[in-house]
C-alpha cells in the first residue's frame, strides 16, 4: 500500500531515492529567474509530493536531507525553515501543509492534495 507525503529536499537528494517512487511531483525552490532555460542543479532546493510505500517514507524520515511535512489535514504549522524556503509562493508563517500545497499548486497543480 502506498501514501502520498510532502518533503522538502534538494534535486540530488530526491534522485537519489526516485527509483523507489511509485509517483513523485516536485517544483524548484530556490532556481534564479535568470536560469528558466537551463536545467536545476542537483543542490536546488525543492518541494516534492512523494508517493511510495510505508518502507520508503521511513527510509526519507531516517535521511536528513529530507524535511517531512506534516500530514495535508493536521492544523499542525510547517516549520519555519520549511516556509522560510516556501514564501516566495505565498506561504505565510504559521501556515500548515494544506496551506503550502494550495499555494504550490499555483505552480505545478498536480501538487495539491487530494483525496481519492
Amino acid at each position: 500500500m502506498t501514501g502520498k507525503r510532502y518533503y522538502i529536499t534538494t534535486l540530488g537528494d530526491w534522485q537519489r531515492h526516485a527509483a523507489r517512487f511509485a509517483t513523485s511531483h516536485f517544483i524548484v525552490l530556490d532556481a534564479p529567474a535568470s536560469t528558466n532555460d537551463s536545467p536545476p542543479e542537483n543542490g536546488a532546493r525543492i518541494i516534492a509530493l512523494i508517493e511510495a510505500d510505508e518502507g520508503v517514507h521511513l527510509a526519507l524520515e531516517d535521511d536528513a536531507a529530507f524535511e517531512a511535512l506534516p500530514h495535508p489535514l493536521a492544523q499542525k504549522p510547517i516549520s519555519d525553515a520549511a516556509q522560510s524556503a516556501l514564501a516566495a509562493h505565498g506561504v505565510a508563517p504559521g501556515a500548515t501543509t494544506f496551506d503550502a500545497a494550495e499555494a504550490v499548486a499555483r505552480v505545478h497543480p498536480l501538487l495539491r492534495h487530494r483525496v481519492f
